[in-house]
């Protein structure tokens, strides 16, 4: 969305530092500014004693009136959406669900994508204000292609806090009407902006992903089953595949001669499948529910830097289309821990090209090779 005239921005304001630097950053350049956010929780409103809140959670009614606090500083309007009936059926239903299966999932990529670019959107629309687009404090970059008419997301400048990872499943419909302040600024130059506008969260401490702490509250309840060895030995037992995850080594319950870690789980057993470090890598995946965002869908192969979960490095490579609308990746090097449910995300250089649900990995043997074999002959493309 071009800046370049007066307008009227909406700011999903979380109470936090950036998004309420990413008001004020917009009013200063003229535009007419209408605060907004979302009401997640609902449960009881208990005392928070660790100052670091998540996005769900029983410290939301001090987040909602930081916002508003820096909404009355900044002299804009201000509204709250009760989004939490939306909130449970889009991204805890799902988070639940996800667990059960066997399954790792990504909320926060979720809610950008149904929640704030999607229900909040609507809603604001619905309650009678007249906006031009919306903004939040995520560190992104945006531009518009004019040759192929595509909105692009780009990592931000500072790649310490680059967000581009959980805004990949964003639409070009949702881009469109999206801008990122904070893209090209660095962390420490924000929080300077937020004591020189005087902001009352100037000095917040940084919020947690999704829920602060440990989240086993909200993980779904399972029913006991095995926990196996590649060969289908016994080891111990689980209460529940919903407490684990591919690449978990602490709270097995288990005794080996070795380290042992969760290399797969096989929800149509109920078994949570345990081995050593090295059955953690694998070379190639398959993915679903792509989003392409550079380009419009892709036709032939692709090579591409590949993040497959927020907090691992990109690694080199080469992007397969399947004729079922999955794509398959294999890597240069092999890869720690893919787990499915996650997003993996495509780069080229600081573009986004597109992003996919992690269906499953391709494990290697013991050999050294893969146990699904096949490739692709065709030419790559490296755009």
């Amino acid at each position: 969305m071009s800046l370049m005239n007066k307008k009227t921005i909406v700011v999903a304001m979380s109470g936090g530092v950036d998004s309420a630097v990413t008001a004020a950053l917009l009013k200063k350049l003229g535009h007419n500014i209408i605060g907004v956010t979302m009401k997640l929780w609902n449960g009881p409103e208990t005392p928070v004693a660790d100052a670091h809140h998540g996005c769900y959670g029983p410290g939301e009614a001090q987040d909602i009136e930081d916002a508003r606090e820096v909404a009355d500083k900044l002299g804009i309007p201000f509204h709250v959406f009760d989004l939490s009936e939306e909130y449970k059926s889009d991204v805890l239903d799902y988070f639940s669900l996800e667990y059960l299966s066997g399954r790792t999932p990504n909320p926060c990529i979720r809610c950008n994508r149904n929640l704030k670019f999607g229900t909040l959107f609507r809603r604001v629309e619905q309650s009678g204000i007249e906006f031009d687009g919306m903004a939040t404090g995520h560190y992104a970059r945006l531009e518009y292609n004019t040759v192929e008419n595509r909105h692009l997301l780009k990592k931000a400048v500072d790649l310490n806090k680059d967000q581009s990872y959980f805004l990949a499943m964003l639409t070009q419909e949702q881009l469109a009407i999206a801008t990122f302040p904070l893209g090209d600024l660095y962390k420490s130059g924000v929080r300077k902006l937020a004591e020189d506008f005087g902001l009352p969260v100037a000095d917040k401490t940084e919020s947690q992903d999704f829920v602060a702490g440990d989240y086993s509250s909200i993980l779904p309840e399972g029913s006991p089953g095995p926990i196996l060895d590649r060969d289908g030995n016994v080891l111990g037992e689980h209460t529940s595949i919903a407490g684990y995850t591919i690449g978990q080594r602490r709270g097995l319950g288990i005794s080996s001669k070795y380290p042992m870690f969760v290399v797969d789980i096989a929800a149509e057993r109920n078994a949570v499948i345990v081995g050593p470090r090295e059955d953690l890598y694998q070379d190639e995946l398959t993915a679903s529910g792509l989003n392409w965002i550079a380009i419009e869908t892709l036709t032939e192969p692709i090579e591409v830097a590949a993040r497959v979960r927020y907090r691992h490095k990109e690694a080199e490579s080469i992007v397969f289309p399947l004729n079922n609308g999955q794509v398959r990746v294999k890597f240069k090097e092999p890869q720690l821990a893919i787990t499915p449910g996650q997003t993996i995300v495509f780069y080229q250089g600081d573009n986004v090209i597109g992003a996919g649900t992690i269906d499953s990995p391709h494990v290697i043997a013991r050999n050294g090779e893969t146990k699904q074999s096949g490739s692709s002959k065709s030419s790559v493309k490296n755009k």
